[in-house]
């Protein structure tokens, strides 16, 4: 059940590697796109704006509890490659350990804090009633988060990017099911959308954790593993904190672009919520390239043979490069249709607007996936703390748009506002991978004894 990226061709197995995880983003964001569908169609567009609005805080907070679970998993794609199935399991449970009390914390600080938050955003006062209802039920479903991001992350460590799929289709399934349950049948409004969304990916990851168990024997723990230990913990921390920092971050400016999406009126932010799903829907490809570089760098460094890092960065970057292309010419033609999935044709602001972000947007698709596969290699190599100043890069350009264009210049420069982060991003991640693969390769020598 489990994958050596290590040996055979890096085209074959990042394509066998990334395509079921490809599938299985592209659920999750189909049932985030059937979320926002259907609050629009049967809510109205204001119901669509407050869930719209509550996307950066969300992302500040999900994607820091998504990237601490994609770093917990590095150490355990390193123990892998080195065939160290004991370290592995040590690392496994710490990481557990440390979700566990990583959710408590959260999920109580987040609910406390996400009414003063929107407020501080400047959500419209016609929508602010939806927006704290739909972000207060995501935040107190943050364990179900850690839980689905911290098992499928562990099983993605060993090779498999099949069995999370499986679990996440499922759930996405349940989830449009469950939406149209509490928002057509029960009449729960925006509320029924955030309880879908929680309760299909708690089913998810109660499906991962049951099947880990039940397929992969050496994750099964001993009594010895089952402790506390320090220096795993750090290790752990070392890896999982800057990885989650590195989504806040970029979250933050976010943020910034947000409030002032926000101070345009609710059609504007009707127009970047509907574009940003697409969008999402379409940089799917991205995601999945970059987290199988992680795991394929973190082998292949486990394994000492950086030659393969390489030669699959070579190999990915032509697969991003050539669906960017494709990315492009779609939206270009079909963008305004799509479009009209989420809001009445009568819409014609918010139609043309969210076209022209899905416009600009896909023009700068190739940064964006060299911002994906460069970034997370270096993380899966071992350095996380790098992929930090990346985030860091993106928030100045989002922050700058936001405080500087869009008041200016209104919702054309909010369009601006990915691009930037993204071409500000590759300026810091190109020479630092460089800087990352001299580095690992001089430590590679000297444990082998050829630098005296």
């Amino acid at each position: 059940m489990t994958k050596d990226m290590t040996d055979g061709s890096p085209m074959r197995l990042i394509l066998g590697f990334s395509v079921p995880l490809f599938f299985g983003m592209l659920f999750q964001q189909f049932y985030n796109l059937m979320d926002t569908l259907i609050v629009g169609k049967f809510l109205g567009v204001d119901a669509l704006a407050a869930v719209g609005s509550t996307g950066s805080v969300n992302f500040l907070i999900i994607g820091f509890c998504m990237g601490v679970c994609s770093g917990f998993a590095i150490p355990l794609s390193h123990r892998f490659g080195e065939r160290d199935f004991e370290g592995l399991r040590g690392y496994m449970v710490n990481a557990v350990y440390l979700s566990a009390a990583f959710a408590v914390v959260m999920t109580a600080v987040t609910v406390i804090f996400c009414r003063p938050v929107l407020k501080l955003m400047q959500t419209p006062d016609n929508i602010m009633a939806d927006a704290y209802t739909y972000i207060v039920i995501i935040f107190a479903g943050i364990p179900a988060t850690y839980l689905y991001n911290l098992i499928s992350g562990i099983i993605r460590s060993l090779g498999d990017s099949r069995t999370p799929v499986v679990f996440l289709t499922i759930a996405a399934l349940l989830n449009i099911v469950l939406d149209l349950l509490f928002i057509i049948v029960c009449g729960m409004g925006v509320a029924g959308a955030a309880l879908a969304t929680v309760a299909s990916q708690l089913l998810a990851g109660i499906g991962c954790v049951a099947y880990s168990m039940k397929h992969f024997e050496i994750l099964h723990v001993g009594r010895k593993e089952r402790g506390v230990n320090k220096s795993y913990i750090k290790v752990l921390l070392n890896m999982g904190v800057p990885m989650g920092l590195q989504y806040s971050i970029t979250a933050i400016g976010s943020v910034v672009l947000q409030s002032a999406v926000n101070t345009l009126g609710s059609a504007a932010v009707a127009s970047m919520t509907a574009a940003g799903k697409i969008s999402m829907f379409f940089s799917t490809p991205f995601d999945a390239m970059g987290t199988t570089m992680a795991t394929y760098g973190g082998q292949n460094v486990g394994a000492g043979k950086l030659l393969r890092i390489r030669e699959g960065l070579r190999a990915c970057s032509l697969l991003g490069i050539g669906y960017s292309l494709i990315a492009f010419v779609v939206m270009l033609f079909t963008g305004e249709h799509l479009v009209m999935f989420f809001v009445e044709s009568g819409n014609a602001e918010v139609i043309s607007n969210a076209h022209q972000l899905l416009v600009i947007n896909s023009c700068f698709f190739i940064p964006l996936a060299f911002v994906n596969i460069i970034r997370f290699l270096i993380q899966g190599m071992g350095y996380s703390r790098f992929a930090v100043f990346a985030g860091v890069f993106e928030m100045i350009a989002r922050a700058l748009v936001g405080f500087a264009l869009v008041p200016a210049f209104g919702f054309t420069a909010a369009c601006f506002a990915g691009p930037v982060a993204w071409i500000f991003a590759d300026a810091f991640l190109f020479p630092a991978y460089v800087h990352v693969y001299k580095k690992t390769e001089r430590a590679q020598m000297l444990r082998a004894g050829g630098i005296a």
